[in-house]
C-alpha cells in the first residue's frame, strides 16, 4: 500500500482539528443563568496552562490520580515511552501516529466520567487551586462584569477543564474530549487534543452557535502555538508570554500582561527547572531504549 502524501497527511490533521474542535464546542458548559448577559455578541476565551493556572493542569491531574491508585507507573511510563518512541523513531504510519495520539489519555480507559471528575473536584482544591494567576483571574472577572461570557480553552480533558472553570465562577469550558461509551471511557480520543489549531475550530464552532461577533471578543494565552486562537478574535492578549509569542504580541501590538513578578517567578523558575531536568533525564532513559530497539 502507498505511504500517504504529505497533502493527505494535513488534511487529516485539519480533519481531527476540526473534529475535536466542534467536539470541544459541543461539550462546552453553557450558563445556565435565567437572564441574558448584557453583551450577547462579545466573550473572552482563556487558555488555561501557564496563563490561567501556574504550570500544566493535565500534570496536577495526573499526579492526583497517581496519588489515588487511578493508574499504574506502568501506565504511565507505558503512555509516555509510546510518545517518545514515535517522536524519536521518526514513524509516519496513519496508524501508529493514531497509537500514540490515543495515549495521550490511554491512562483513563476502563474508568467512568463520574470517577473522574469527583476526583478532578478534590485535586482542584489541593494541586490547582493556590496555583490560580490572581492577574489573569482579575482580567476574567473584568469581563464578566462588563456582561461577557467567559470560557477556557484547553487541551486538559474537558472535565477537569469544567472543574477549574466553576471554580472560578466562569460561563463554561471547552477541552479535550475523551471518548466514552455508557460513561466509561474507552481510551481513545474523540478527533486530537484540542491544541493549536483545533482550539480555534472549537471557538468557531461555538461563537456560530452562541452567536458571538468574533471581531467584539477577546483571547488570552501564553504560548505561541496559541496564534491560531488568538489570531481568531478582535483583541488577542499574550499573558506571561513564552519568548515567540512576546515577540510577535510587541510586533502586533497586541496586549502583553506578565504576572511572573517577584516571589511568585522565583517559585516558578524553581519549578520549571525542577521538572525540566526531571523531563530531560527521563528523556535521555527512553531515548537510550528507543535507539536501542532501532539497532
Amino acid at each position: 500500500m502507498a505511504a500517504p502524501s504529505d497533502r493527505t497527511k494535513r488534511l487529516n490533521l485539519k480533519q481531527r482539528s476540526k473534529l475535536a474542535g466542534e467536539a470541544a464546542a459541543a461539550a462546552a458548559e453553557v450558563e445556565t443563568a435565567l437572564s441574558l448577559p448584557a453583551d450577547t455578541q462579545a466573550a473572552a476565551f482563556f487558555d488555561v496552562d501557564n496563563t490561567v493556572m501556574q504550570g500544566a493542569s493535565i500534570f496536577h491531574l495526573a499526579r492526583g490520580l497517581y496519588r489515588r491508585k487511578f493508574f499504574t507507573t506502568r501506565d504511565l511510563v507505558g503512555a509516555a515511552y509510546k510518545q517518545a518512541y514515535f517522536r524519536i523513531a521518526g514513524i509516519e504510519d496513519p496508524e501508529h501516529v493514531a497509537d500514540a495520539r490515543n495515549s495521550a489519555l490511554a491512562f483513563i480507559a476502563g474508568h467512568t466520567v463520574a470517577e473522574l471528575e469527583e476526583l478532578g473536584e478534590e485535586i482542584f482544591d489541593e494541586a490547582m487551586a493556590h496555583r490560580i494567576w490572581p492577574g489573569t483571574r482579575a482580567l476574567a472577572q473584568l469581563h464578566l462584569d462588563e456582561g461577557q461570557r467567559v470560557w477556557l480553552v484547553t487541551a486538559a480533558p474537558i472535565e477537569i477543564a469544567q472543574v477549574i472553570a466553576r471554580r472560578l465562577g466562569l460561563t463554561g469550558a471547552m477541552g479535550t474530549v475523551a471518548e466514552h461509551v455508557d460513561g466509561v471511557y474507552t481510551g481513545r480520543l474523540v478527533g486530537d487534543m484540542l491544541h493549536g489549531p483545533a482550539k480555534a475550530e472549537a471557538i468557531r464552532a461555538l461563537a456560530e452557535r452562541e452567536g458571538l461577533d468574533l471581531g467584539q471578543c477577546s483571547a488570552y494565552s501564553d504560548s505561541y502555538n496559541d496564534l491560531p486562537m488568538l489570531s481568531l478574535v478582535g483583541d488577542p492578549c499574550a499573558i506571561n508570554p513564552d519568548p515567540r509569542l512576546r515577540a510577535h504580541a510587541r510586533a502586533q501590538g497586541w496586549r502583553i500582561r506578565d504576572y511572573r513578578t517577584g516571589r511568585k517567578a522565583a517559585r516558578a523558575g524553581l519549578v520549571i527547572g525542577s521538572a525540566a531536568s526531571g523531563a530531560a533525564l527521563a528523556g535521555v532513559v527512553v531515548r537510550n531504549r528507543v535507539r536501542r530497539r532501532l539497532r
